[in-house]
C-alpha cells in the first residue's frame, strides 16, 4: 500500500468514524493514526524501548504446547513483539484466525504452528515497517514447521476498515488482538469490523488495556502515552456497553493485571487513573442460537487444556465433571467450535437450590484477587438460577 493510498484510506475511515461516541473526528483521529504508526514504526526498535509494562504483561502462565511454538519463532520476530498479553484461546486446531493489529507477526507465527496446516492466518497491520518484517520470515517458518504451503498471510490495512483490507463478511472463526484496540481512535468501528468478519459462533479474544474511568481528552493527546497503550484505554465498563450494542454475548474476563508505569514523568501526567491489562472473549451468536439453561461435561479432548479448561474468571471445566451453566453459557457452547468438546443434558435437579456465586466482570476486581482465587463458578455473566 502506498503512502497516497494509505492516507486516503485513512480519510475514509475517519469519515466513517466521526457518528461514533469513542472517535477522535476528522484531523485529530488522523492523527492519531499517524503518531501510532511513527511510534511503533520509527521510535520504537525493540520491546526494551518501552517506557511502562502495558506491552509485556503476560496474561497467565503459559503451557509448554505454546512455549514450544513460541521458541520456533524466528528472534527479529520476537523482538519486535509489543502486546499486554498472550492471546491464545483453546481449541484451534483447523481454525482460521485474523489478529487485529499484528505487528512483526509474533503471535501470528506461533498461532500458524497451533492451527496446522489445514488451518488459515491472517495479520492485519497499519504499520509498514512492522507488516515488512513479519511477510520476511513467511518461507522460514513454513520450512519449520514443515508445511507444503504457506497457511499465513499478513495484510497492510487499518482494523477499523477490514474491509478495505479485503477481508469478507463470515470468513473467521477466531478473531485474536493484542495490546491493539486502545491504540485506535474509534473502538467501536474494530469491533462492529470483527462482527461483521466473524463466523457464527465465532470468537474475539483478545487483550487490551482498560482504565477505571473515563480518559480526559489532555492525557489523549499525550503522544508517547497513547503510545504506550495508556491514554486511549477504553473504561473497562464502556467494552460491555459497546459489546452489546453490536450483537455480541457479554464479554467474558478471562484474565486481568495491574499496569505499572516505568517512567516518573508519566506517573505525575496520570495521577490517580489506574490502569489493567485483561483479556476478554466475545461470542457471535447465530440469531436462533438455543438457550436454556443445563449441564455440560468436558470430554477433555483440548490440546493443553486435556484435564481441565479454564474457561474465564469464573468458570473452569474439568474433564468428565457434570457443570451447571446458564443460558448464555450453554448457547456458547452449543454454537461454537466447542460444541463437539462437550456432552450436554438438562439441569441436574439440585440446580436451583445452589447458591450463586458472584460473577467477576470488573478487571480491577480480578486484578486484585490472588491468581488462585479467581478460581471457577458454575454460572455465566447473567447468574445460574
Amino acid at each position: 500500500m502506498g503512502k497516497k493510498e494509505a492516507g486516503d484510506q485513512a480519510e475514509h475511515i475517519m469519515a466513517q468514524c466521526c457518528s461514533s461516541p469513542t472517535s477522535s473526528c476528522n484531523s485529530q483521529g488522523l492523527q492519531i493514526l499517524e503518531d501510532v504508526k511513527e511510534y511503533y514504526g520509527k521510535y520504537l526498535k525493540s520491546s526494551k524501548d518501552l517506557k511502562t509494562n502495558a506491552c509485556v504483561t503476560p496474561a497467565k502462565p503459559i503451557s509448554k504446547y505454546i512455549l514450544d511454538a513460541l521458541k520456533e519463532v524466528h528472534s527479529e520476530v520476537s523482538s519486535r513483539y509489543y502486546g499486554c498479553g498472550l492471546v491464545v484461546p483453546e481449541c484451534l486446531e483447523n481454525c482460521s484466525i485474523l489478529d487485529l493489529g499484528s505487528g512483526s507477526g509474533r503471535d501470528c507465527y506461533m498461532l500458524s504452528k497451533l492451527v496446522g496446516q489445514k488451518g488459515y492466518i491472517t495479520g492485519v497491520d497499519m504499520t509498514d515497517e512492522q507488516v515488512e518484517v513479519s511477510r520476511k520470515y513467511i518461507d522460514y517458518h513454513m520450512k519449520k514447521f514443515g508445511y507444503q504451503e504457506p497457511n499465513i498471510n499478513f495484510v497492510n490495512g487499518y482494523i477499523e476498515d477490514l474491509k478495505s483490507a479485503g477481508i469478507k463478511d463470515h470468513s473467521y472463526d477466531i478473531i485474536i488482538s493484542n495490546c491493539v484496540i486502545n491504540l485506535s481512535p474509534d473502538k467501536n468501528a474494530v469491533l462492529r469490523e470483527a462482527y461483521r468478519v466473524l463466523k457464527d459462533g465465532g470468537e474475539m479474544y483478545f487483550s487490551d488495556v482498560y482504565s477505571d474511568k473515563q480518559i480526559p481528552s489532555e492525557l489523549k493527546q499525550n503522544k508517547v502515552l497513547w503510545g504506550e497503550c495508556i491514554s486511549g484505554a477504553l473504561c473497562w465498563e464502556e467494552l460491555y456497553q459497546i459489546a452489546e450494542e453490536i450483537g455480541f454475548s457479554p464479554p467474558r474476563l478471562v484474565t486481568s493485571s495491574f499496569i505499572q508505569v516505568n517512567n516518573k514523568d508519566l506517573e505525575e501526567i496520570i495521577s490517580d487513573y489506574n490502569f489493567v491489562s485483561a483479556t476478554f472473549r466475545l461470542f457471535k451468536l447465530p440469531g436462533a442460537s438455543v438457550k436454556e439453561k443445563g449441564q455440560v461435561i468436558y470430554n477433555g479432548g483440548i490440546t493443553g487444556c486435556e484435564s481441565e479448561m479454564k474457561f474465564d474468571a469464573n468458570v473452569t471445566f474439568k474433564e468428565g465433571e457434570a457443570v451447571e451453566v446458564d443460558e448464555e453459557l450453554w448457547s456458547i457452547l452449543k454454537s461454537s467450535r466447542f460444541s463437539d468438546e462437550f456432552l450436554f443434558q438438562p439441569a441436574g435437579k439440585a440446580s436451583c437450590c445452589q447458591k450463586k456465586k458472584e460473577i467477576i466482570k470488573d478487571p480491577f476486581q480480578l486484578a486484585k484477587l490472588p491468581q488462585s482465587s479467581s478460581n471457577s463458578s458454575c454460572c455465566g455473566p447473567k447468574g445460574c438460577c
